[in-house]
């Protein structure tokens, strides 16, 4: 229909990128799913009828403007931008390299600012809502984490940035910081051993205040929530989702 919502999600093959896209077609939303794996974006988009998959690279500027013409080709408008797809790796000082640090901030900086470019004339119309995907990292320190927390500052500082320069056109712009998550990237983009991330789950949990790790359905509830009409008053916020982590 002509007034349905439409969002588009990065990252959306796994984690918080899959919750957050099902929860936005749950409430009515026709979604489209972007990522650099056709497998994992499939299985998002077989799981709900109203979500639609576009393999693409965030941080490249073509793709980002692809995606955008994939989105209004199918629904002619563009309501919320989640930025969720993310890199990080455990990256020692005296092992970060050029290149290793370009790719962190490729995806996590570069890639929303290219997206919230290409994006913005169709936010404005629709007056809508960019949401940022951060870390408690982004403002908790960790050793050998110090390129992934950075670039997560850095998207923090871009959600306020943003927020203030949008907002005459209409756009908010705000940002969730998860805790740990049961989203699988201690395995993946952190590349620990089963082992070594069972480990990594038991400290994080103990640290916890209530005594959990979280679920990406968590994160997408508030994803979501940001997005809509509930927060129409909301802007240039970093919200917490961690279970009290970053108290602790």
């Amino acid at each position: 229909m002509k007034d349905e919502k439409v969002a588009i999600v990065t990252g959306g093959g796994s984690g918080i990128g899959r919750a957050t896209a099902l929860r936005f077609a749950q409430q009515g939303y026709k979604v489209l799913v972007t990522g650099r794996r056709a497998g994992p974006l499939q299985q998002t988009a077989a799981e709900h009828e109203s979500i639609a998959v576009c393999v693409a690279d965030a941080a490249c500027a073509e793709d980002a403007e692809r995606s955008l013409t994939e989105a209004l080709g199918r629904w002619s408008r563009v309501d919320a931008l989640v930025n969720n797809a993310g890199a990080g790796a455990i990256l020692p000082l005296s092992e970060a390299t050029p290149e290793r640090i370009r790719e962190i901030f490729a995806v996590n900086v570069l890639g929303p600012s290219l997206l919230a470019r290409a994006a913005l004339p169709h936010l404005q119309a629709t007056r809508g809502a960019i949401v940022n995907i951060s870390s408690t990292l982004g403002r908790r320190p960790a050793a050998k984490l110090s390129h992934y927390a950075a670039s997560k500052a850095a998207l923090e500082h871009l959600t306020r940035c943003w927020a203030l320069e949008l907002a005459s056109l209409g756009v908010r712009v705000n940002a969730i910081a998860p805790g740990p998550t049961e989203s699988g990237a201690l395995t993946g983009m952190m590349a620990l051993t089963a082992d070594q991330a069972a480990a990594v789950k038991a400290q994080e949990r103990a640290r916890i205040p209530l005594g959990r790790r979280g679920v990406p359905e968590d994160v997408a509830d508030w994803v979501v929530r940001l997005a809509g009409p509930a927060s129409e008053w909301v802007t240039g916020q970093v919200i917490a989702v961690d279970g009290g982590f970053e108290l602790a």
